[in-house]
């Protein structure tokens, strides 16, 4: 059997606020779409300088934790040489630096195979950019 690649590209609205956004859903969406219960990988990809992907808990505080760590090593402040935009905004184009822009991961019988706790979720502390790309690909 042949592997097969599928890319879909999603429009996400992140806001106006730093947000840690669960695409989790998302992603298994794509997946009952494209992959029919195939193992392989698939790509998460936000094409944008100012975003990431993690791959993380949420719902427990861990989200809004990984911002504030992202608050207290990136400070919104004049202090970036990146200076157009909002006060601070060079900042988020070191966020990519930190968190990837990207993960791939594995897909067993069509599913992502998370830990028990973790999701995927697009890390986005760009308020001047309410409105986001999200790329998923599976190949397998």
């Amino acid at each position: 059997m042949s592997d097969t690649f599928h890319t879909q590209t999603l429009d996400i609205a992140t806001g106006r606020d730093e947000v840690a956004l669960d695409v989790t859903d998302r992603c298994h969406t794509f997946l009952r779409e494209v992959a029919d219960g195939r193992d392989g990988l698939l790509n998460v990809f936000v094409p944008h300088a100012t975003a990431g992907i993690a791959v993380i808990e949420t719902g427990s505080g861990s989200d809004e934790d990984l911002l504030a760590t992202l608050r207290a090593l990136l400070p919104p402040d004049d202090r970036w040489h990146h200076r157009h935009g909002s006060r601070g905004h060079g900042r988020d184009h070191v966020l990519p630096g930190l968190v990837a822009p990207h993960a791939t991961l594995p897909v067993i019988n069509g599913r992502i195979a998370l830990g028990t706790w973790q999701s995927v979720v697009l890390i986005d502390t760009n308020g001047d950019n309410p409105q986001r790309k999200l790329r998923l690909s599976f190949l397998g």
